[in-house]
């Protein structure tokens, strides 16, 4: 099985990302991350979907995402090709003064910002890639999270091609 991540440029309307991810329902992808957002112009959306599949059943899922009439453009990105990122903010016990210190070691470490600290507890902000996400929380779980909240990948194009050059 492998990993893929499309971005799905499509137009910004009620229920698309339902009839999308209904697309991926159907051709048993299951679905690892997903982020929606506006683009630069409020007429597009942009969905960004890291899925799990094999080759044949991945072409055949892009041909059927082109057949939905609000499907602008659809693209496979490339590791390599592009610029990911993702958000985690994470919530940790603030009770232990050796541990909170080995916590503010570690969020230096990985240059992660404190959001929010108190007598109780501690909220940090991560932002990176998917590996330097998971090798943060894997660290963390010797301590005690109370709670964790990430985006999802992110994505663009390296250099000045734009999906939106695709319907220019």
């Amino acid at each position: 099985m492998n990993r893929y991540t499309f971005a799905i440029l499509v137009h910004n309307r009620f229920g698309v990302l339902n009839r999308v991810t209904s697309m991926f329902r159907r051709r048993r992808f299951n679905i690892a991350s997903l982020t929606v957002s506006e683009t630069e112009t409020a007429a597009y959306s942009r969905i960004t979907a890291v899925f799990d599949g094999e080759e044949v059943t991945k072409e055949q899922l892009m041909q059927q995402l082109y057949k939905l009439p609000d499907v602008v453009v659809v693209r496979e990105l490339d590791k390599e090709a592009t610029v990911n990122s993702e958000l985690l903010l994470i919530k940790l016990s603030n009770h232990s003064r050796e541990q909170r210190n080995d916590i503010l070691d570690a969020a230096s470490a990985f240059e992660a910002n404190i959001m929010e600290y108190s007598r109780d507890a501690i909220i940090l902000q991560l932002v990176g890639d998917t590996m330097l996400i998971d090798n943060f929380i894997d660290l963390m779980r010797d301590y005690e999270i109370l709670e964790s909240c990430r985006t999802g990948v992110i994505s663009l194009s390296r250099g000045m091609h734009t999906m939106r050059d695709a319907i220019a």
